[in-house]
C-alpha cells in the first residue's frame, strides 16, 4: 500500500534552477568577477547542500566567509522569486494524497529560510506534515539519511513510499534509502536520472505514467 510521498523541492515541486544559477552569477560576480556556465552549475551545483559546495567554490574562504557568502547567495534567490508556480500536476497530486490520508514531506538540501519562503511563494506553507531540511541533519543528500529521516517522520517502510527528485544527488539519496524513486526531468536529462537510480522519469506530475503507478501502489 501507498501510504507517503516524499518531493525534493527545488527542482521538484518548482522549477527554481534558473533563478539559483543567476542568483551564483550575480555572486560570483560580486567577489572576483568569477563567470559561471550552464553546464557548470548542472554539473557541479545543482542539488548540493551548500556545505561542502561553498567550500569548493571558495577554497581561500575560512568557514565564517563561506556561511557568509551562502547566506547572501540565499538572500538573493529569495529577492528574485516573491511568487513561485508548481510543477504542473503537483496540485492535482496533493489533493490525491490528501484525499487517501496519504502522508507527504518534504526533503530538501535548502537552507530553512529558502524551504519555507518557496512554499509560502507557492502557496503551500500548509500542505506537508513535515519539512525535513540537510542543515539540521547529520548528513546532506546524496547520503540516504534525510530520506531514511522522512520515512522515520512518516512512520512508514521505503516499500511503501514513493520519492519524487530532479538532481543526481537527491535521486541518489532516494535510491538509496530504498525508496522507489521518480526522477523529475527538470535539471537532468532522463538518461542522467536514470543512471543515478531513479526508476521512472517524468517531465511533470500530469505524466499517466506516475498515476498508474499510483493507482498500481493503492492496490
Amino acid at each position: 500500500m501507498l501510504n507517503a510521498l516524499l518531493f525534493d523541492l527545488d527542482g521538484t515541486l518548482t522549477n527554481t534552477d534558473t533563478l539559483h544559477l543567476q542568483a551564483f552569477r550575480q555572486l560570483l560576480h560580486e567577489y572576483d568577477g568569477r563567470q559561471l556556465s550552464q553546464a557548470q552549475f548542472d554539473d557541479q551545483v545543482s542539488g548540493r547542500a551548500n556545505g561542502a559546495l561553498f567550500k569548493e567554490l571558495f577554497p581561500q574562504a575560512t568557514s565564517q566567509q563561506c556561511q557568509a557568502l551562502a547566506d547572501r547567495k540565499e538572500a538573493l534567490f529569495r529577492e528574485m522569486s516573491p511568487q513561485l508556480q508548481p510543477l504542473p500536476g503537483l496540485l492535482r497530486l496533493l489533493a490525491h494524497a490528501q484525499a487517501q490520508h496519504i502522508g507527504m514531506c518534504v526533503v530538501t538540501n535548502a537552507p530553512r529560510l529558502n524551504a519555507e519562503h518557496m512554499l509560502n511563494a507557492m502557496g503551500l506553507g500548509e500542505r506537508f506534515e513535515h519539512v525535513l531540511v540537510a542543515e539540521e541533519l547529520a548528513r546532506p543528500k546524496p547520503d540516504p539519511l534525510p530520506y531514511l529521516t522522512g520515512l522515520q517522520q512518516l512512520n512508514t517502510s521505503a516499500s511503501q513510499a514513493l520519492a519524487f527528485e530532479d538532481s543526481l544527488p537527491g535521486v541518489q539519496a532516494a535510491s538509496g534509502a530504498g525508496i522507489f524513486t521518480v526522477g523529475i526531468a527538470t535539471t537532468q536529462t532522463q538518461e542522467r536520472l536514470l543512471a543515478a537510480g531513479a526508476q521512472l522519469v517524468i517531465d511533470d506530475f500530469n505524466d499517466p505514467r506516475l498515476w498508474a503507478l499510483i493507482e498500481s501502489m493503492q492496490g
